[in-house]
């Protein structure tokens, strides 16, 4: 089955009326996913990322829908940078009510074969990203006596580790962690805290997510007969920062398409990792 089209909010029109939500990592792929499902609830966006150009091109695409946008950019690894990113974000749309942390990257490697900097590369954006960013803005709502919310995006194979993958499993293993720990922390404040595991979201920006058959062939490998549409992504993000989801928190939402049980009594040969013409692939 299909989700509806992406133009098609689930949510009330102006759930998100009264907020301004920041995006990190907004301007492709995921990031973008959970930032126009956002706007469809009338939500006023911050547009964080490295790359100013792309994220203005998201702010484009918000606007065009009636919304109000702007565009960021900073290094998430940055605590200064962090800091000066909310201050932007707020003296031009208000105080940010509702964080997406989004951004990361990812690569292929066998754990053998990465060096300090890629895996510094991958950890430190995700991990530290997440956490600073996380913080500043609890420390923000917290000084004004407000509540919020914040969504975290981690990954399914952070139950089962995945091939290659060493660096992001870790990563994305403390995203869900902190999420967690952070719920805990300021559940008393009114701030909630939730966290999506995403299976297979291909997208331009993702290892060959612009290969129409490598897609199709990835989906006929997991349960649901496709991978995620960037939609389904989007709105469950902002669903768990919505009001509908106001006793959720501490939790992490995996939405795999069942591809975590896929595990079958028969299966092809295994084939390890290091014997792979593709780590992220299955054959020889």
């Amino acid at each position: 089955m299909e989700p509806p089209f992406a133009e098609r909010s689930f949510l009330p029109e102006a759930v998100f009326s009264e907020d301004v939500v920041m995006v990190t990592g907004g301007s492709s792929g995921m990031g973008r996913g959970m930032a126009l499902a956002f706007a469809q609830g009338g939500a006023k966006l911050a547009i964080v990322g490295r790359d100013l150009e792309k994220a203005q091109a998201v702010v484009a695409e918000i606007e065009a829908m009636g919304e109000t946008a702007l565009a960021v950019s900073a290094d998430v690894r940055d605590p200064v940078a962090v800091s000066a990113a909310f201050d932007t974000a707020e003296a031009a749309l208000g105080p940010v009510s509702i964080l997406a942390n989004n951004a990361g990257g990812n690569f292929p490697a066998l754990a053998e074969a990465l060096s300090t900097n890629a895996w510094n590369a991958i950890t430190r954006i995700a991990i530290d990203g997440t956490f600073l960013c996380s913080t500043e803005f609890a420390r923000r709502r917290l000084a004004l006596g407000a509540r919020g919310a914040i969504v975290n995006n981690s990954a399914q194979y952070i139950w089962t580790g995945f091939p290659g993958d060493a660096h992001s499993a870790a990563a994305k293993t403390a995203v869900a962690t902190m999420t967690r720990a952070f719920a805990r922390d300021w559940k008393d404040s009114g701030i909630r805290v939730n966290c999506v595991a995403a299976g297979f979201f291909p997208h331009g920006a993702s290892t060959n997510g612009d290969d129409p058959d490598v897609v199709e062939n990835l989906g006929r490998m997991i349960p649901a007969g496709r991978t995620g549409r960037m939609q389904e992504f989007g709105w469950a993000a902002a669903f768990l920062c919505s009001p509908f989801a106001s006793a959720i928190t501490g939790q992490v939402m995996m939405i795999d398409g069942g591809e975590s049980l896929r595990r079958a009594l028969m299966s092809p040969d295994f084939v390890p990792p290091n014997q792979r013409s593709n780590v992220w692939g299955y054959t020889a």
